[in-house]
């Protein structure tokens, strides 16, 4: 039997009564743009994160540009964040005119290390975007401190980290603001696009909304600013508040697994596995090895029906659409060495134990441990 790197039909079967009503509801009123569940769910989802205001947008990728264009990014400006990253975060960068600045990652984390922080930011620096991956906080608190220094705006990319946190205080209220995704297969998942973009300043949030709305101002067909359409539509709203109330029981489940396979796996060779900081407590978006032969040990596990993958084979800064960011190879090193070395193997609520066992067994076997 084939094992997936995530079972969303299985996530619906156990939420089918609230979803499907959800979706009824939102059929039945037809406020397919701008609907009721839209306002509720930017409300939910800001206390959820302990913040006072979010905004619905279309996408993540959305919510990062958005968020900047607010920030008041444009040509001429750099903003820092890390290139051990999915694309977006760079893109939106790029989408503002403005320059990606990147700095190394620590690899126990794999998140910003704020060792090289200071050293890269001048005096065209406008945001410090550091990257919660896989589910595990960056260490937000030292990169504050330099932000604060410097009179610098942290913008969390939390597209991986619903629900992540560090001393009791939940991804979205660690920095200035953040942004989201719920692409289908993220802890909190769309049935869809969508995003948001979580603040504790009304200010900023109003910018966002605004833009996010073809730059509306207070009348109908005033529009004030060059904005774009990124809206939240009603439906994925309706069903993202369907599933909030099970995330907390969720990202349980997902820590229970990420468990079960450090036992299983503890004390293989060529493997290395992740670790939640003692300042960070991680929703495990995704279970990362760094492995010896990953190429091997994919292939082995493919071959017997077991799902993987490489989140990611290139940092971004030397991805060819951020060419004129100017990254070169050998530039970061520890991004680069991680992105030959890190592998994803199947973590979700609906993850049997026995198929973890099973998962767990071939890897050993690769490696030659019984």
């Amino acid at each position: 039997m084939t094992v997936p790197m995530v079972d969303l039909r299985a996530q619906y079967l156990r939420i089918q009564e609230a979803v499907d009503a959800a979706i009824a509801r939102v059929v039945a009123t037809t406020q397919f743009i701008g609907g009721e569940d839209c306002r509720l769910f930017e409300q939910e989802f800001a206390a959820f994160c302990g913040a006072r205001h979010a905004v619905g947008v279309a996408n993540g990728t959305d919510a990062l540009a958005l968020a900047l264009r607010a920030y008041g990014v444009g040509p001429g400006d750099e903003v820092v964040t890390v290139a051990n990253t999915f694309i977006a975060t760079g893109e939106a960068i790029l989408l503002n005119g403005a320059r990606p600045v990147f700095v190394d990652v620590d690899e126990a984390s794999f998140t910003m290390d704020p060792c090289g922080l200071e050293g890269a930011i001048t005096s065209r620096t406008k945001v410090i975007l550091p990257v919660h991956l896989y589910g595990h906080p960056a260490p937000m608190n030292e990169i504050r401190a330099v932000a604060e220094r410097h009179g610098l705006p942290v913008l969390e990319d939390a597209a991986q980290a619903h629900g992540a946190e560090i001393a009791g205080r939940r991804a979205g209220s660690l920095g200035h603001a953040a942004c989201f995704s719920f692409y289908p297969g993220k802890n909190l998942g769309a049935y869809g696009d969508a995003g948001m973009v979580v603040t504790d300043d009304a200010d900023f949030a109003a910018r966002v909304r605004q833009v996010a709305n073809h730059g509306a101002g207070k009348a109908r067909y005033d529009n004030v600013v060059p904005g774009t359409n990124s809206r939240l539509d009603t439906l994925q709203a309706a069903v993202l508040r369907a599933k909030l109330p099970h995330l907390e029981g969720w990202t349980a489940e997902r820590r229970e697994r990420a468990a079960a396979y450090a036992r299983l796996l503890e004390g293989v060779p060529g493997v290395v596995l992740p670790r939640e900081q003692a300042w960070g407590r991680s929703a495990w978006h995704l279970y990362t090895l760094r492995v010896a032969n990953r190429d091997s040990l994919q292939a082995h596990l493919t071959a017997r029906g077991i799902a993987t993958a490489v989140h990611y084979p290139r940092p971004i800064h030397l991805q060819p659409a951020m060419a004129t960011a100017g990254g070169r190879p050998g530039d970061l090193p520890v991004s680069e060495r991680l992105s030959q070395e890190v592998i994803q193997v199947p973590l979700f609520p609906e993850l049997t134990i026995e198929s973890l066992e099973r998962i767990a067994r071939e890897i050993r076997a690769f490696y030659g441990t019984p």
